[in-house]
């Protein structure tokens, strides 16, 4: 597999993603898979989902055709993102319960840890249980970011970038050419999804990403050390990380719903501090392209992986800490709707 092949299946994925996106937000307008105004969402008009139908489809075809399915911990990998992805789907027409979406994705970790994917934290028979809850937890961490127009998908087309050119220093060229394709199906997802906003990705885009990110983690700190391991999971995720921890922990000091929708992510408050939606969207993405390249430059052992990862964990907390301070709910704590685990758009 030489760097033309690598490129054309990246091509390949940018051009089916952008070019099917449109039709399929058609479709769903007609099958009514929209996302409605209201409550504390920004949009004004219905918004169709199924754009996340286009990036899984867009990152897996051009995958296959290059790649093949020699590889079983990637073809795993993939298998189970597509049934995850298919979750998603379902959840975008018909809500799920939480326990039928936990059990499902819980399944599909499972199998992609079977498949020989386990994160070596404490190098027993633990590490098979932690690498599966690592993939849900992340999973759902990845979903609960795509709150604003084009944020998941700027986020998604920097870390399968870097953590792509990671996937080929650890000489794992599948994973890598999985990458490729899921970096550059997101950016051409992006064309209809920047601010404003034509399509949403729905779960199906989101869950299908956050699965993918989760398990390549995993998947390239596999049978490595406890240092390489930690630098390895947190970096590629830092972004997801972050934003699920300044969400619980705000919304634990207020006393609100820990699966509440709301207006208090990461996004919500780069808002409230004066940035736009297309800058905020670029701010993320530049962060996570800050720590993919860490995660690169630990691969290639410019950087101390242990002393990466303590920076990171020191960097995940104080950023969990510090928007705490921007005020992003009203006083009377009012409650908008039962708790959920997937909060519906924007």
């Amino acid at each position: 597999m030489n760097g033309v092949t690598v490129l054309g299946a990246g091509a390949a994925a940018f051009l089916l993603t952008a070019a099917s996106t449109r039709p399929l937000g058609r479709l769903a307008l007609r099958w009514g898979i929209t996302d409605h105004p209201g409550g504390y969402k920004t949009h004004e008009r219905p918004i169709p989902y199924l754009g996340g139908v286009a990036i899984m489809l867009g990152t897996i075809v051009p995958f296959a055709a290059v790649a093949g399915l020699d590889d079983v911990r990637v073809t795993a990998i993939v298998l189970a993102a597509a049934a995850v992805a298919f979750l998603g789907l379902v959840d975008d027409f018909s809500p799920l319960s939480l326990l039928i979406r936990l059990t499902v994705e819980t399944v599909a970790a499972a199998g992609v840890v079977v498949g020989g994917v386990q994160a070596s934290l404490t190098e027993s028979w633990a590490d098979g249980p932690l690498t599966v809850l690592w993939i849900v937890v992340i999973t759902n961490s990845f979903n609960l970011l795509d709150n604003m127009d084009g944020a998941l998908g700027a986020i998604s087309a920097a870390g399968a970038a870097c953590l792509a050119g990671t996937a080929f220093v650890c000489a794992q060229p599948a994973a890598g050419v999985l990458l490729v394709a899921l970096a550059l199906a997101s950016l051409g997802f992006l064309r209809h999804n920047w601010a404003p906003a034509k399509v949403f990705m729905g779960d199906s885009g989101s869950l299908f990403i956050g699965f993918v990110f989760a398990c390549s983690s995993a998947l390239l700190v596999t049978g490595k050390g406890t240092g390489a391991v930690m630098a390895g999971l947190l970096l590629p995720t830092f972004v997801a990380t972050v934003d699920t921890g300044v969400v619980l922990l705000s919304r634990q000091l207020a006393g609100r719903p820990l699966l509440q929708g709301g207006n208090d992510h990461m996004s919500h408050r780069l808002r409230r501090i004066g940035l736009g939606t297309r800058a905020t969207a670029a701010v993320l993405a530049l962060v996570t392209a800050l720590t993919g390249v860490l995660g690169l430059a630990t691969a290639l052992n410019w950087i101390s992986p242990l002393t990466v990862a303590v920076a990171a964990v020191g960097a995940v907390l104080i950023l969990i800490g510090l928007p705490q301070r921007v005020r992003v709910y009203s006083s009377d704590r009012a409650r908008s709707r039962p708790a959920t685990i997937l909060e519906r758009r924007r």
